[in-house]
């Protein structure tokens, strides 16, 4: 088990007390921005302020500091002189998860700026459980998506929302009340048409969710970073964010055909629904915006079988979306990157006596037996689109 506390350090440092023994994950602010992260052993129950500053001294990088000065200076590089009026929809899709939906909900409500709405699309389900959910939040509109799929879900809210800005969240994560604030500002930057932010994980209490974290976590780093499709490789995602919290400007996703619907979740292909748009996006010219100041908690899966499922998804999900890269958009840079990603990381991940445990090992191998059966799981969805068409 870690457990996971929060320090200011704008503010003067006061001691960590009453810790379980074990483990202790800080997430550094500088007043409401999330600046960086450290791992800490609180043995003797207590984390005093002299190692605080010192955790702090070295695992920040430079881009706390650029934190602190923008912070003292009050200055804000998203903002332009003449912004222009965006209003934001806020969307959650979701199958039967009732409770998580009820607890993102929860936290929508204190949303500072709040939406101009929000949407819940209850993707194909098999009992009424998550709208009876959405009725104890009358100022929420519930939309029935019959058809199982997330991508088919994203596109139903790119249709029916009314903001200039459509900002998903999925239904296991909760949004801090600045989410919005933290992603609509980059939406005034010339080009851009998708934003994502910062995912902690809300709970680090079994060694699934420990695993997750180490071997596949959502964060990316607590710099804000600009991917322009005229200078970085828009097939190299990775580094960019994940549909866990991510929006995009409503009228671009439309015109450049919504979410791919053969992938991701409800599909055999099970994931990489966000991170093809991310790169037809990118292929088109345009920028997306990884801003850390948009900050959701997640809810990891908590059983090791829930994680195998999990890693396995994931797998499947970016080898299916680079074949379809390759097989219709002639890609052959994905060859490229397959073997990168295998050589400087899952084969390492593999190694006995290596740095990683037994474990990781064998989320390594599920990850690979899902990259194995993506191709497959591609033509099989593509196959599945065309007799439905």
């Amino acid at each position: 088990m870690t457990v996971i506390r929060e320090v200011d350090l704008s503010q003067p440092l006061a001691p960590l007390v009453d810790l379980p023994p074990g483990r202790c994950m800080l997430v550094f602010r500088w007043g409401r921005r999330v600046i960086g992260r450290a791992f800490a052993h609180a043995n003797a129950g207590t984390i005093g302020p002299a190692e605080l500053e010192a955790l702090a001294a070295s695992s920040l990088d430079p881009a706390a500091l650029r934190s602190w000065l923008d912070a003292r200076l009050g200055y804000d590089d998203r903002l332009v002189v003449e912004p222009r009026p965006l209003t934001a929809t806020v969307a959650i899709c979701t199958h039967e998860r009732p409770e998580d939906l009820r607890r993102a909900l929860t936290a929508l409500r204190a949303l500072q700026p709040a939406p101009l709405e929000t949407l819940v699309i209850d993707n194909a389900p098999a009992s009424e459980a998550t709208r009876r959910v959405v009725e104890s939040f009358p100022d929420v509109r519930y939309i029935h998506e019959p058809e199982r799929g997330l991508n088919v879900a994203r596109n139903h809210a790119l249709r029916v929302a009314r903001g200039d800005v459509v900002a998903f969240v999925d239904d296991d994560a909760v949004p801090e009340p600045e989410w919005l604030d933290g992603l609509m500002p980059n939406f005034q930057s010339p080009r851009v048409v998708c934003v994502t932010g910062l995912t902690l994980p809300i709970a680090l209490d079994t060694e699934a969710q420990e695993l997750f974290e180490s071997h596949c976590t959502f964060v990316r780093g607590f710099r804000r970073r600009v991917f322009d499709g005229q200078i970085d490789n828009p097939l190299a995602v990775g580094p960019v964010g994940a549909g866990a919290n991510m929006a995009v400007l409503r009228e671009a996703a439309l015109r450049l055909g919504g979410f791919d619907e053969r992938l991701d979740g409800g599909r055999p292909t099970r994931s990489g629904g966000d991170h093809e748009m991310f790169t037809r996006m990118l292929r088109t010219g345009n920028r997306i915006v990884y801003d850390p100041a948009a900050v959701v908690w997640h809810r990891h899966r908590r059983t090791m079988e829930e994680l195998r499922e999990t890693v396995y998804g994931y797998g499947v999900g970016v080898y299916a979306m680079w074949t379809g890269l390759l097989l219709e958009a002639r890609e052959l840079g994905v060859l490229k990157l397959a073997w990168s990603w295998f050589r400087h990381s899952q084969w390492r991940a593999l190694l006995p006596g290596g740095p990683t445990t037994r474990a990781a090992r064998a989320l390594a191998r599920e990850e690979i037996r899902g990259c194995l059966h993506g191709p497959r799981a591609w033509l099989a969805a593509r196959n599945a689109q065309r007799s439905k068409a």
